[in-house]
């Protein structure tokens, strides 16, 4: 397990710089409006006439989904709003009127959320702050080292990997060899081949993480390291770029990744994502194997591999 306390990646030298209204100038983040003004335009296209009982008539329909003013007739709201809302602008919006938008578009709880973080955004400090440092508490460690046979991390609201088990380095591979910046399940995902060739359906991890960034968007559209890996990926990654322009949101809970190690082959694991009460922006993530099956032969097999290195390691001498 991982045991050196993870440091916020500091934003890049080249970040652009802006100032607001001659306040001390921080890094470029997300805007507020154009993220608004996006995702309801994204949720909007998403639906046809006929998924919410408007008959089409079979006209031909200049743009896809539902036009702007039936989306406000379906919300109770008039057109003008509807539009004013559309355009980025927020500011006296009512709960009332965001949960009658939210129904309308058939939003989920998760893309509910992120609509009201989006028209709502809590007021911000006025002078930009580094982010703190993410650690990860003493006692959460040594329950990961205690978790034998299954792998199992801590992660981070940007995707970082802040602390794991020898399993999950058995099964992801080892991550204290790369350099803190590079714990990410974001960069992993997008910039590593080796991640490409572990996940099976790595197209749905690849919208997964995306979506999990979205959210977290939403709620700190002011966090300069967000906006840095957001766009180092997007310079970096064609993928990325398509999955964001998406704005979909989805919070982290529980499924099923199916996965080909180089060692025991194929898995089929499930996975279960417990946030942290005592600091919300921290997770903690355990996979498992359904009893008897293939995928719980290939992690004892792991297990007992991951042991022998540890034991060997133990034995070499450090310089």
């Amino acid at each position: 397990m991982d045991d050196t306390p993870s440091a916020s990646t500091p934003p890049s030298a080249d970040a652009p710089l802006s100032a607001d209204d001659g306040q001390a100038a921080r890094p470029d983040v997300l805007d507020g409006r154009a993220e608004l003004s996006e995702f309801l335009r994204t949720r909007r296209a998403r639906l046809k006439p006929e998924d919410v009982g408007i008959p089409s008539h079979g006209r031909h329909r200049r743009v896809p989904g539902l036009r702007r003013e039936e989306l406000a007739q379906l919300a109770g709201v008039s057109v003008a709003y509807y539009t004013r809302l559309e355009q980025g602008n927020g500011r006296n919006v009512s709960a009332e009127v965001l949960d009658s938008i939210a129904r309308a578009l058939r939003l989920t709880d998760a893309e509910h959320a992120h609509l009201t973080h989006l028209a709502k955004p809590k007021q911000q400090r006025r002078k930009y702050r580094a982010p703190k440092r993410q650690l990860v508490r003493v006692a959460l460690r040594q329950l990961l080292e205690s978790m034998e046979g299954v792998p199992a991390y801590v992660g981070g609201a940007r995707s970082e990997i802040l602390a794991w088990n020898h399993m999950a380095a058995a099964l992801f591979g080892d991550w204290g060899k790369l350099p803190p910046e590079e714990r990410n399940w974001a960069r992993l995902t997008f910039l590593s081949p080796d991640y490409r060739e572990l996940f099976l359906e790595w197209d749905s991890k690849a919208s997964d993480m995306v979506s999990y960034l979205r959210l977290y968007a939403g709620q700190h559209p002011q966090d300069p390291e967000l906006s840095a890996l957001v766009g180092e990926l997007s310079v970096k990654s064609e993928e990325f770029r398509r999955l964001w322009a998406t704005h979909d949101v989805k919070e982290k809970g529980h499924g099923v990744k199916r996965m080909r190690h180089p060692l025991v082959g194929d898995l089929t694991l499930a996975y279960e994502t417990m946030h942290l009460p005592d600091d919300h922006e921290q997770y903690l993530c355990v996979y498992h194997a359904e009893p008897g099956s293939a995928s719980a032969e290939a992690l004892r097999i792991l297990a007992s591999w991951s042991t022998d290195t540890v034991r060997a390691d133990s034995r070499t001498p450090h310089a």
